[in-house]
């Protein structure tokens, strides 16, 4: 009997150790080296399919279309994740603010922004990101890698974002589309900005003189009035300007550039403003509507002036006898009647 427990014993320490070698090998496995490379942008794969379902961000190749909207994925798991923007299911919960999420990972990178961890440190400039993928982006900052090649031309990008906002351009691709009036836009930003031409919302003002802006960018221009800083100088006339933008729209008056042009009737322009003003001419597009009837306009100043008919309202004033007027033109016409030798020129 006691032989036999002998034997019971060692048979289990056999197993034990034949246990903790496949555990030893496991843990070996787990530490392994990455060993498949991706030979676009050197990034490392433990597994072979993790390598090939990289490649396809590479390649540009879409193979997993949503039944919903058509929309194309590089991946099963990315389409998984667009799905449930059609089932509109959002179990995971923000526990701070009860904003509600599609995925935990989601959920748990929004917590951060209420707790403020910002525990990914760039080891080059020394800045704290939320996430690792925002600490990857800025990485690329320093190193100047740029992975995502645009599959039209040979321009290269830092942020995969940036690559399909950029092949839109190629494409014609536009995905978002305004609620209010149809037209649609390569970007959301976009569309957010458009949004407010509808609603007539100006949330960004100037804190010099308490002018409202529809877009951040609009107030950044304005903010440069304020500091009289004109940087760029035409090289033809000497007239310096605020912003590079506005210095190279001048210099096509000077060089009579006009390289817009319309795909209807082939008339040509300066700028792509005036050239999509013009194509209103040709679609019949009047985008703008009166906040008071239902006049449409193809201009967003025509929309304005047309409301002052509604409100009374009369912003240009002539500075010799106080008459008010609700057009420029109006008013450049009055003073005339002041100076009537003088060549007076409207200022919008």
């Amino acid at each position: 009997m006691f032989i036999l427990d002998r034997m019971e014993v060692k048979e289990q320490r056999q197993e034990l150790n034949e246990e903790e070698e496949c555990c030893n090998f496991k843990t070996q496995r787990i530490k392994s080296k990455k060993r498949h490379t991706c030979s676009q942008c050197g990034k490392s794969f433990r597994l072979k399919s993790g390598l090939r379902n990289h490649m396809w961000h590479h390649s540009g190749e879409k193979l997993f279309n949503c039944d919903q909207c058509g929309k194309k994925y590089s991946s099963l798991s990315n389409l998984k994740v667009h799905l449930k923007l059609h089932s509109d299911e959002k179990p995971y919960v923000c526990s701070v603010c009860g904003k509600s999420f599609s995925r935990l990972n989601c959920c748990n990178q929004h917590q951060k922004i209420h707790n403020e961890v910002r525990d990914h440190v760039c080891c080059e400039c020394g800045k704290s990101f939320t996430t690792v993928g925002q600490l990857k982006q800025h990485q690329r900052i320093h190193t100047g890698e740029k992975p995502y090649k645009c599959s039209y031309c040979d321009k290269n990008f830092s942020h995969p974002g940036n690559l399909k906002s950029h092949e839109r351009v190629h494409t014609g691709e536009k995905p978002y589309q305004c609620t209010q009036c149809g037209k649609s836009f390569k970007q959301s930003s976009i569309l957010n900005y458009h949004m407010h031409v509808h609603s007539g919302e100006k949330p960004f003002n100037c804190d010099q003189c308490g002018k409202e802006f529809n877009s951040s960018s609009n107030l950044k221009k304005h903010l440069i009035n304020h500091t009289n800083e004109r940087p760029y100088v035409c090289s033809y006339c000497g007239k310096s300007f605020p912003l590079l933008v506005s210095c190279n729209r001048h210099q096509k008056i000077h060089t009579g550039e006009k390289d817009h042009v319309c795909s209807e009737c082939g008339k040509s322009f300066t700028t792509a403003g005036q050239l999509k003003y013009h194509q209103r001419i040709h679609t019949g597009e009047k985008p703008y509507k009166c906040s008071y009837c239902d006049k449409r306009f193809p201009q967003f100043s025509q929309q304005k002036s047309h409301e002052r008919i509604h409100t009374g309202e009369k912003p240009y004033s002539c500075t010799q006898c106080g008459e008010s007027f609700r057009h420029s033109n109006s008013l450049v016409l009055h003073m005339k009647k002041h100076f009537p030798s003088s060549p007076i020129h409207s200022s919008s």
